[in-house]
């Protein structure tokens, strides 16, 4: 059976997840970072090959890069989606897997995409991508977190080129108020958007059976009394079975954070 095919937004806005292979990190210092920007960069404020500067082939609204994955709210303009995430994927990659010795894929073939037909989940999605790093535990607060397009938000007043569209945004709201709301967490950010489920769908009595028949479990709760790395072992086997991160949040009892980073 083919793949379905991806659905059109009306707006013609997205919001994108990227992800390494096997959830495999794509980032392993900060240059890496760095070069990922420069590469969204390089999208947005394109060049001919005579230097002379072309339209855009994307905007970008807000982007995030964590360890393995990547976060994006960006619109369709001179080019289809699927042609500018290759762009953005096969330059990185390039620059990896040269610099790392790396051989094979670095990011999954198919990446994930969500229509955005309305302003207030636009303005949803600003929240949750750019409260990722705080809802990994990765930062305290949103704005320690140098990898995220928030400290553009922040600095718009300075004159700085940006690699995000922020002007369409003050159309909606005023930056305090933007502000208010990012700095609110979101109570549901993990129902958002299930990217932790490739492929066909597991059932719970599915992942329930995985768990007790091949990891020995009585009942999910039960892995709360496992130790630390045992725990995450186990989380890691069910994610490659194929349970969502929130399946297991239902079934074990265990925060979404905890699951996610396993």
């Amino acid at each position: 059976m083919g793949r379905k095919p991806r659905e059109k937004s009306g707006t013609g806005i997205y919001h994108v997840m990227l992800r390494g292979v096997n959830r495999q990190d794509i980032f392993e210092g900060e240059e890496d970072y760095a070069v990922f920007k420069k590469q969204l960069y390089r999208i947005v404020f394109y060049k001919d090959e005579s230097g002379k500067p072309q339209p855009p082939r994307c905007v970008i609204y807000a982007y995030c890069l964590m360890t393995n994955h990547v976060h994006l709210l960006i619109r369709e303009t001179v080019e289809e989606l699927s042609i500018v995430i290759k762009r953005i994927t096969v330059g990185y990659a390039l620059y990896y897997n040269s610099k790392y010795q790396h051989v094979g894929h670095l990011f999954q073939n198919r990446f994930r995409s969500e229509v955005v037909n309305d302003e207030a989940y636009f303005i949803t999605l600003l929240r949750y991508i750019h409260q990722n790093p705080v809802a990994a535990g990765i930062t305290k607060t949103i704005e320690e977190y140098r990898w995220s397009s928030w400290i553009e938000y922040e600095n718009h007043n300075e004159g700085q080129q940006t690699i995000c569209t922020i002007q369409p945004v003050w159309k909606l709201m005023s930056f305090a108020d933007l502000r208010a709301l990012i700095f609110e967490l979101l109570p549901k950010a993990s129902l958002i958007l299930d990217f932790d489920n490739e492929g066909g769908r597991r059932s719970d009595d599915e992942i329930k059976a995985f768990l007790s028949e091949s990891l020995g479990l009585r009942q999910p709760t039960d892995l709360q009394l496992y130790s630390r790395d045992r725990r995450l072992d186990i989380l890691r086997m069910a994610k490659q079975y194929g349970a969502s991160i929130r399946q297991l949040e239902r079934l074990t009892g265990i925060s979404f954070t905890i699951i996610r980073m396993a």
